[in-house]
């Protein structure tokens, strides 16, 4: 059965016309777009992208904040035929960019306003790019841009000269096979991979989702998360659109800054039901609510600690344990929700039911902080590779340190290195097969091959199936560095390159195991050093000479940044904030690597996992500290 995101938005706003669709802030208060309404639009800009030259299967990119334009955007381009290239905001080095719109054989891009100067800066290398459509006040456009507004009347001129079907024809021969969007991602190499997800694969993950919760089309969330996230642009976007639910952005500001300090005001206008979270965003909120009590005085104080304790003690870690006598606090739980929770829900809009996390793991005290104010954090996993649903905990369901139930219908396994499928209880790696899984990396057949084999995903990600039917994400398979927003990366390229490249550098490993960021563990080549100290009439047998090659050391670091000879290679996020110089090389001898001369990156964490702990203090961001030091006499 043919089920693209172009019949599932046709059959939502068949069922839901007067419903709202969109809210949007971009003056005093939020402003409702219904799905006939958001139809209209999608309707005229498709038919402009059509006028403006746009075919069946061109690439589109879109760089923008989260907007109306951003999900109206996307639905034109399907309508149009194309397939978009979600861009991050985040993306600042041109580099990064460049590629991406290279690679991607970029002809249109969709940019807003605020966006526009990093397209402008590269926009001479971009051979491949006929038009760039920009929304929101520009100002004076350049040669080859366009303002949307353009693109709108372009539409409606031929939507007035042309019939309905002539115009539909195009969305409506999208099959299911066909690409939807390419995301990229990072890849085992500097350059990112583009995921290549079908339009199946997305309603696929609508329907599947949908098995672990329930959402009516009374319901409303606030996206706070970029719409080029992969868990926002379904759990936020597709899932509430097929629900026919409404849902929000986040007003945009002039600066990444100003945009975040909407979000607490958006929050209580909007009145969410539920809120997409990352375990950094769910941090500041914890401590935005202990600050605001606090502010309170002791009493207060003493109060939400007291209740905060029964809360937890009558819920505790899973919806799947026997309550017992816990049962008898029932009354004080209603009685604490009434006195303090209450208030603390009213920051929040009031309504608020739950929020799902995703990407990085959230830690059971985390977990634990957010059942005892009444506004439960549940954990989710998935993978862009996935698009990204995979499970997780919910209100029917839920313990915490688990990621829950799987959705329906998918298969996992459990596989060892060698592929061969681990029974349950047994750590391995995460495997997955279903409608949901990708097509494929975009002009990548090989890491294609060794990603999906046989239909079935292997996520590279390290877990195992519980008793209950749960499934348990301990961390990597691979070595991929996790940032504390869940964002995966490997660190080969990075690693090769600082050897190749850093004469001070013998061996490295890179560490990023969902913390706020990358540090590295450096084997030092002595001898270059020993050669470069000389120079300065300094030796290692004094500590001016040993700050000195930390000094050295750094400085090798420090040319892969902003300004360096080697800057723009990888993304700055990916580097390391700060090092850990070892006092012995890898070898076979102490197990650190293995026959065939790779290293062996378990046991050099495990052994060294005390200098990892250091460098995410205060004491482990000084260059000079004494494990440093010691580790060049």
């Amino acid at each position: 059965m043919k089920k693209t995101i172009v019949d599932l938005f046709e059959s939502s706003v068949k069922q839901y016309p007067n419903n709202t669709f969109l809210l949007e802030k971009t003056g005093k208060e939020f402003e409702p777009t219904t799905y006939a309404q958001v139809k209209e639009k999608v309707y005229a800009l498709g038919a402009g992208l059509q006028t403006l030259g746009v075919k069946k299967g061109d690439t589109m990119a879109l760089l923008s904040e989260g907007r109306n334009m951003w999900v109206i955007g996307e639905l034109s381009m399907f309508y149009a035929g194309a397939i978009n290239v979600p861009l991050s905001i985040k993306l600042e080095e041109s580099n990064d960019l460049l590629f991406r719109l290279d690679h991607g054989d970029v002809k249109f891009v969709f940019v807003s306003n605020y966006q526009l100067k990093k397209i402008r800066a590269i926009k001479d290398k971009l051979n491949k790019v006929q038009k760039v459509v920009v929304f929101g006040d520009a100002g004076e456009l350049q040669e080859d841009e366009i303002h949307v507004d353009e693109v709108f009347a372009l539409g409606d001129k031929f939507l007035a000269t042309h019939s309905l079907e002539e115009f539909l024809a195009v969305g409506q021969s999208l099959v299911n096979d066909d690409i939807a969007t390419i995301t990229y991602t990072s890849g085992t190499t500097a350059d990112p991979k583009g995921v290549m997800l079908t339009h199946r694969n997305y309603t696929a993950n609508v329907e599947q989702a949908k098995t672990l919760v329930n959402i009516d089309e009374t319901w409303r969330t606030l996206i706070i998360l970029p719409l080029d996230h992969c868990f926002a642009h379904v759990v936020g976007f597709y899932i509430m659109m097929s629900c026919g639910a409404a849902a929000a952005t986040v007003q945009v500001g002039r600066t990444g800054l100003e945009t975040l300090k909407n979000i607490p005001l958006n929050i209580k206008e909007v009145r969410p039901h539920f809120i997409l979270s990352v375990p950094s965003l769910a941090k500041t909120f914890k401590k935005n609510i202990e600050t605001a009590i606090r502010a309170k005085g002791k009493a207060t104080e003493t109060l939400f600690n007291w209740g905060m304790a029964v809360r937890q003690k009558y819920y505790g870690e899973s919806s799947l344990d026997s309550k017992g006598l816990r049962i008898l606090l029932k009354p004080l739980v209603a009685l604490f929700d009434k006195l303090i929770f209450s208030k603390v829900k009213e920051n929040f809009g009031g309504e608020l039911r739950f929020f799902i996390g995703g990407g990085a793991l959230l830690d059971k005290e985390l977990q634990n902080f957010y059942v005892g104010v009444g506004m439960p954090m549940y954990q989710g996993y998935g993978l862009s590779e996935a698009t990204p649903v995979i499970s997780s905990n919910g209100p029917d369901l839920y313990r915490f340190g688990s990621s829950g139930k799987l959705v329906k219908p998918i298969e996992l396994k459990i596989c060892d290195a060698d592929g061969k499928e681990l029974p349950t209880g047994e750590l391995g790696e995460i495997v997955v097969k279903g409608e949901n899984v990708m097509a494929g990396y975009w002009k990548n057949p090989v890491a294609t091959a060794e990603t999906v084999r046989d239909g079935y995903l292997y996520t590279g990600d390290l877990g195992y199936m519980s008793s209950e039917n749960l499934l348990y994400v301990k961390g990597r398979f691979k070595s991929l560095l996790i940032s504390s927003d869940g964002e995966k990366y490997s660190p080969e390229g990075i690693e090769e390159a600082f050897v190749s490249l850093c004469p001070t550098i013998d061996q490295v490993i890179l560490y990023n195991n969902q913390s706020p960021y990358t540090i590295a563990l450096f084997v030092p080549n002595k001898d270059n050093i020993k050669r470069a100290l000389s120079e300065k009439g300094l030796d290692l047998s004094t500590d001016e000479g040993r700050k000195a090659a930390c000094d050295l050391v750094k400085a090798d670091v420090d040319m892969f940044k902003k300004g360096g000879a080697h800057a723009g290679m990888f993304p700055e996020r990916w580097l390391p904030s700060c090092f850990a110089i070892l006092p012995e090389a890898f070898t076979e001898q102490n197990g650190m690597m293995n026959s065939t001369m790779k290293v062996v990156r378990g046991k050099v964490e495990k052994f060294y996992q005390e200098r990892i702990d250091i460098l995410y203090t205060a004491e482990g961001k000084n260059l000079y500290e004494q494990h440093n030091l010691d580790a060049f006499k």
